[in-house]
């Protein structure tokens, strides 16, 4: 079971003015697979993303952190420049498949800003802030997420020797 967090960028859920149903599908779709030990909704300001994200890395050494929301075009939208600056190293093949899959469904998927990387032992991914976008782009991950994550933690084999 992977120890996750779940960070939503939200502006006016941060304030109690809209329902957190990203998160929801978030805690969804992983089922049983994920013991959701950090949850937490925050405005879309980057210097508290960035304090968020090195808490839940470094002080609650999570196996994931799945953001969500402030991927887009606004000026707002502040989320994958926040990862940047604490992700160690990144993982582009992450959001590079998410936008593919997504672009089977809409053209508009290229529009996402999302990035994923590794900061010490905890795997950072940028999700949509919409409830189809996580969906979507949880499914396009789901079969390969397990196995980067076991690598992480050092219980599986290199992924050319499967």
């Amino acid at each position: 079971m992977y120890r996750v967090g779940i960070l939503i960028m939200s502006d006016k859920g941060s304030k109690g003015e809209r329902e957190d149903l990203s998160g929801q599908e978030i805690r969804r779709v992983l089922g049983e697979a994920a013991k959701i030990d950090y949850y937490e909704i925050v405005p879309d300001e980057k210097d508290l993303i960035i304090d968020k994200l090195i808490y839940a890395c470094d002080e609650l050494k999570l196996d994931l952190v799945l953001t969500s929301g402030g991927t887009g075009f606004s000026k707002r939208d502040v989320t994958p420049e926040a990862s940047l600056a604490v992700i160690e190293r990144m993982v582009p093949g992450i959001p590079e498949a998410i936008r593919a899959f997504g672009m089977q469904k809409t053209s508009r998927a290229m529009l996402s800003r999302a990035v994923a990387g590794i900061r010490g032992n905890t795997l950072i991914i940028n999700l949509p802030g919409s409830v189809k976008g996580v969906r979507e782009s949880l499914e396009a991950i789901m079969d390969a997420l397990p196995h980067g994550l076991d690598i992480l933690k050092g219980e599986a084999a290199e992924c050319g020797q499967g």
